[in-house]
């Protein structure tokens, strides 16, 4: 089976989850997008209003955000895959609960078995906890490790692990705008 049917195989799951009880104020689940051949896999929290009704990642002003961020080193958003810790969007955009986590990280798991990539960027703090946890990295705040390289072992290679704050941040403060687009170079730089 290749990366596209193993993707659609587990979409069509995704679809129609209910492990926790998001499905029943869910509009669409928000499986991902992207290359299945991405070498660079974006993990968000969880969906938002706007991709909670068109059944995308990062559609809304984060969204708009993360293409700039992308484009301003040379990346598209169809050469990268998107996804999320949660696929669901939790009531008001509230934190995901633990236990939300725990039921929905299956998913990503194998997400990221399907597209094995060189480098995984955990966006905000959910995401980066998840991450660092999954690959057996110390807990840090994000704001001690945004931007910096993690090499890891995985069964399918090593994976470079870049942390990165949340593109939403830059819509409530546009200052980090900066932030973020020095902290996009890393990953310019481990793909060269």
């Amino acid at each position: 089976m290749s990366g596209d049917e193993d993707m659609e195989k587990l979409a069509t799951t995704i679809l129609s989850c209910k492990k926790c009880s998001l499905w029943k104020t869910r509009n669409k689940p928000v499986v991902g997008a992207g290359s299945t051949n991405a070498k660079i896999f974006f993990v968000g929290e969880a969906p938002g209003r706007n991709e909670d009704l068109q059944g995308q990642p990062f559609v809304g002003r984060a969204g708009g955000i993360l293409d700039e961020l992308l484009q301003s080193i040379g990346l598209q958003r169809d050469e990268v895959y998107i996804g999320n810790i949660l696929k669901c969007r939790p009531p008001d955009n509230r934190n995901p609960l633990k236990s939300e986590i725990d039921a929905c990280t299956n998913f990503l798991n194998r997400q990221i078995e399907i597209i094995q990539p060189e480098i995984i960027c955990p966006l905000g703090s959910f995401a980066m906890s998840y991450i660092f946890e999954k690959f057996g990295l110390k807990q840090e705040k994000i704001s001690n490790v945004r931007g910096k390289l993690f090499q890891i072992n995985t069964i399918f290679g090593n994976v470079k692990i870049i942390p990165l704050y949340h593109p939403a941040v830059a819509t409530y403060n546009p200052n980090m705008k900066n932030a973020l687009l020095e902290d996009f170079k890393t990953i310019k730089k481990a793909l060269d």
